[in-house]
């Protein structure tokens, strides 16, 4: 897609980072999925808690790598799905699971390791990419639809 935005920024805690995502949660609508990418603890399990929250999730959050995916009810029918694919062995295995189910285009995906499941995923609309820094995390954060583009503009204009 020619023209996408992008938002990068230097976060300096997990409180920081949780309220970015929070941000980017209050600005999308429930129809969105995002590619997670980073290196283990970089903060995406702490980036999907603060996209719950900013949807008005109060529960606990965790991270579902035992599970594949974590559902969260934000209100009435909206939901937020929370996969984490680091161990998942092919990508096929997510279609045995019925994950097409979750991409119903009523609800977020926050994917974990998206590219375990290359192939086997929807595209994205939005690609965040979280960096180690020496004091703190580089979030990047990159639109991929038309749909992921509004999303970014409405939070660089706030």
């Amino acid at each position: 897609m020619t023209g996408s935005k992008q938002i990068s920024m230097f976060l300096d805690s997990q409180a920081s980072l949780e309220a970015f995502a929070a941000k980017l949660a209050q600005a999308s609508n429930l129809d969105l999925v995002m590619f997670l990418h980073g290196d283990l603890g970089a903060g995406k399990t702490t980036f999907a808690r603060g996209f719950l929250r900013g949807c008005g999730y109060q529960g606990v959050v965790k991270s579902p790598t035992y599970t594949l995916v974590e559902p969260y009810s934000v209100g009435a029918e909206k939901n937020v799905y929370h996969f984490d694919l680091y161990r998942l062995a092919d990508g096929e295995e997510l279609e045995f699971a019925g994950v097409r189910d979750y991409f119903d285009g009523h609800s977020v995906a926050l994917i974990e390791w998206p590219e375990k499941a290359e192939g086997h995923l929807p595209e994205p609309d939005i690609i965040c990419r979280l960096d180690y820094l020496k004091q703190g995390r580089q979030l990047t954060a990159t639109a991929v639809t038309a749909k992921g583009n509004a999303v970014i503009l409405q939070l660089a204009g706030d």
